[in-house]
Parts: structure tokens; sequence; C-alpha cells
């Protein structure tokens, strides 16, 4: 049976960074509910201009909206890192049932622990490609070329929702309703608890090391 994972923690966190990492080592398709939603919005769709005005206040999007997007990207035989979903604990239990549906197995969720001051770094300085989705860090990994990318020469933008004052928006909105996730999957005994404030090699050993020890 494939394994299928569940990455929690806040904005900035480096969940889609570790994500991408472990689905091309173990051959996981990594569902990112931001890629989802920003595609959705760019290409106008009324699920896309309805979570547009949401996404751009900082604010989490409506439950039913992510569960009907998060169904239709579901590969019937699993083997997923789900990245950005679930927030809250109506889509935990959604999820749980929709795994139940299609006879699939949660095999454990890994809690991306950053200090708010590391975080607000990482996001307040990411620049992101709007063709080719590259993700870059004026500080940490930046492009060759000021604000241009490597891969296809496009100008790099920042995202509404990396502005600082929108970050600590959204970790407010974290801390207040995606937290109780913790103790949610925690009592399941399923939950690894992972530093990602170390640097993105450590912080995959440390994930590939917390996995293996759980088994899975």
């Amino acid at each position: 049976m494939k394994k299928n994972f569940i990455f929690l923690g806040p904005p900035g966190a480096g969940k889609g960074t570790q994500a991408e990492r472990l689905s091309k080592e173990w051959n996981l398709k990594h569902i990112s509910t931001g890629d989802i939603l920003r595609s959705a919005v760019e290409n106008k769709t009324t699920l896309g201009l309805k979570a547009k005005e949401f996404m751009d206040r900082g604010e989490l999007v409506p439950d039913n909206l992510m569960i009907a997007l998060i169904e239709e990207v579901l590969p019937p035989k699993g083997g997923v890192i789900m990245d950005g979903f679930p927030r809250t604990e109506v889509q935990a239990k959604a999820l749980d049932e929709l795994f139940d549906k299609k006879n699939l197995k949660l095999s454990a969720v890994v809690l991306f622990e950053v200090p708010d001051e590391i975080i607000v770094e990482r996001l307040a300085y990411r620049r992101v490609c709007p063709h080719c989705r590259a993700v870059y860090h004026l500080k940490h990994n930046p492009p060759k070329e000021d604000e241009i990318c490597d891969n296809c020469g496009s100008k790099l933008i920042q995202r509404e929702d990396d502005r600082e004052d929108v970050i600590k928006k959204r970790l407010s909105v974290y801390r207040q309703q995606t937290k109780p996730l913790i103790d949610y999957y925690r009592k399941r005994n399923i939950l690894i608890d992972l530093d990602a404030s170390l640097d993105i090699d450590s912080t995959f050993e440390n994930l590939l090391r917390a996995l293996n020890e759980k088994g899975n």
C-alpha cells in the first residue's frame, strides 16, 4: 500500500520545499493546495474567483471549497503528500472520510516547527517566478541576476500574501484555527514533531530519519 503523509505547520515553515524533495525520493504525488488555488485563480475558474477574495486578505479558504478541490486531485490509489491541507479539524475529518471511501491509510503527520521571526524573514524575502514557479530567497537563495528567474528569464514577483502585514495575519489565523489539528493527530499517535528552523538539507535528513523510525 502506498504511503500518505500530511505536512502541517505555519506558512513559511518549509513544507513545500521538503514535500518536493520527499515526493522525488519516495515517488509520491505532492499535493500543494497553495499551488492548486493559485492555478484556479489564474485560470479564473468559479472556485478560483471565490478563493481569491479570501487569499488576498490572508484568510483561510472556506472548508467546502478546499474539500472539493482535494477530492478532484487525490489519486485513487493514494501515494501523496498533502501540503497545506487540512488546516482545520473539519477538514481533517472530511479527509478521513475521503480516505476511508478510497480505502487509503494516513501514514504520518509531520509538524514543521519554526519560530515566527524566522518565518517572517523567510516569506518577506521570498520571490517567485510567475511563469515557471521557481522560488527564490533574496538573502539565502538569490537569483543570479537581480530579481530575474534563472530558469526562464521572467521578472520575479512578491506574492500578495508574502507582504509582512499579511504574513503576520496569516500566522495569527494559523495559531487560531490550525493548531487544534496538533492535538487531533497527536491523540492518534501519528504526529511527528520536526524542527524545521535548520537549513534545507539538515531538515530533510531529519525528516527521513523521523519517518523511517516511525516505520513509514
